[in-house]
């Protein structure tokens, strides 16, 4: 055990869409009875690629005692994740790309979470 960035999940919050699974590309967070749950600690890295897309604020990032990062297991969980061929509906909301035609980034604008693509993201960012 060691003090570590994890993510917490408010499961009072939490409406259970699943949004976040995606952008965990450890596998760490499933969804249990209807809420987003981090299953393996284990498996989460702190980085949080999964706070934006939530639509209910329910994730945050906390320092606290959890066991350490195991990066064994994470690339045995992503190299299976990415065997399986997984479709997402996101598309970015500028110009409608999937994933598919492009790399999507979680993002949220004006309160709301949504996908921007790599070619967008940068005329986002920018103006």
């Amino acid at each position: 055990m060691a003090l570590r960035s994890i993510v917490n999940i408010d499961e009072t919050l939490c409406n259970g869409c699943g949004l976040c699974v995606t952008p965990c590309a450890e596998g760490a967070i499933e969804i249990v009875d209807g809420k987003a749950k981090v299953m393996t600690e284990e498996l989460c890295d702190g980085a949080g690629f999964c706070l934006a897309v939530c639509p209910e604020g329910a994730l945050t990032v906390e320092k606290r005692e959890a066991p350490d990062f195991d990066e064994q297991l994470a690339a045995k969980k992503m190299t299976e994740k990415l065997a399986a061929v997984v479709t997402i509906k996101q598309t970015c909301f500028n110009c409608g790309r999937s994933e598919m035609d492009g790399v999507l980034f979680p993002c949220r604008l004006k309160g709301e979470s949504l996908w921007a693509c790599a070619r967008c993201l940068p005329q986002l960012i920018h103006g």
